[in-house]
């Protein structure tokens, strides 16, 4: 007899950016689209009077409040007793959408769906989606320690605004971006008008969405490269490079089988010693002798992986990750790689 398929977990979208980059239009464009779907809708106010949710449309019971702008364990405690609260109205919503106060760093959200046990159970991150202000992102990044963490975490970036600055401008912001963070997918946009689904319902922690839209995901040098051919847009001459000397990305790659006995020890230590500097890590993992993939995810110090699927036949099976931080031992996580290799 089969066995019950497990109830499917809600789909959670962090959405940040810094003060003013248009966060609460996107939001908005999301809950008034005639898509059908029901969100709830969770508004972190930085402040002791919270007015994000009275700029929200057609918010109703739907918005929930978290006014304490202070982002750490406070914060966390509040997701988690909201999230409790609507995983007990069964059928009332298809997805979450926790909206960050545009002076947060967006780790301890992320890492609330990894750390706490009854949250995990029942959603999963879907995606943190970023919303960068075009004409004073790079500013921002000068003088913003926040701005530069969202942009790191991202896995999709809104690159807004775009009417207010000049092409060039364009090219020389999203260079900078994608200096920090070269695997997001990034869109260009006027008052955040953007297709839904390239924001919701990404999954983008499963690394095949990303290298099927964008094939060199984790071969550093095209991730880098000038013509990163997206759906959307080519920009002709391509842009110009740009290193960010603070943040890193290491990307990992074997067609050899790992051995989890020394893959798992080595990642957890690897964390657990340089987790502070690690913003993120995923990846899709090919174990000796099993026959599914397990896919693992994690922010700073916390890890969470699971078996995700058979792999098909056919299918080319093989080990990649990808770690985004700043000023990463790139020898030693390398080194300590390949020593998983069964």
């Amino acid at each position: 007899m089969p066995t019950p398929a497990a109830p499917a977990k809600i789909p959670v979208t962090v959405l940040t950016g810094y003060l003013g980059a248009g966060k609460t239009t996107l939001l908005n464009r999301i809950l008034s689209e005639p898509h059908g779907k029901k969100y709830a809708v969770i508004v972190n106010e930085f402040g002791e009077i919270g007015i994000d949710n009275e700029l929200v449309v057609n918010a109703d019971e739907e918005v929930f409040e978290m006014n304490n702008g202070c982002i750490c364990c406070t914060v966390r405690g509040d997701l988690v007793r909201i999230i409790d609260g609507l995983m007990r109205r069964k059928g009332k919503f298809d997805a979450i959408i926790v909206e960050t106060t545009g002076l947060a760093d967006p780790a301890p959200v992320a890492q609330t769906f990894f750390m706490d046990e009854a949250v995990g159970a029942k959603t999963k991150l879907d995606a943190v989606v970023t919303v960068a202000d075009a004409k004073w992102l790079s500013e921002r990044l000068k003088d913003a320690p926040e701005a530069k963490n969202q942009i790191a975490f991202a896995d999709v970036i809104l690159i807004n605004k775009t009417d207010l600055v000049t092409p060039a401008e364009l090219d020389e912001v999203e260079a900078r971006i994608r200096a920090i963070n070269p695997y997001a997918r990034v869109h260009r946009t006027e008052r955040a008008g953007i297709a839904i689904d390239e924001v919701l319902g990404r999954n983008a922690f499963d690394l095949d969405r990303i290298i099927e839209i964008e094939p060199a995901f984790l071969t550093a040098e095209e991730a880098h490269g000038h013509d990163h051919g997206h759906e959307h847009h080519h920009h002709g001459n391509g842009l110009k490079h740009y290193h960010d000397e603070d943040m890193q990305s290491v990307s990992l790659r074997t067609d050899k089988p790992l051995n989890p006995d020394k893959f798992f020890p080595w990642v957890q230590d690897l964390v657990a010693t340089e987790g502070k500097d690690i913003l993120r890590c995923k990846g899709i993992l090919s174990f000796k002798d099993d026959p599914e993939r397990f896919v693992f995810q994690g922010v700073h110090m916390i890890l969470d992986g699971d078996h995700q699927r058979a792999w098909k036949d056919g299918e080319k099976r093989e080990s990649r990750a990808v770690f985004i931080g700043r000023k990463l031992p790139e020898d030693k996580i390398r080194q300590g790689f390949e020593s998983c290799i069964a």
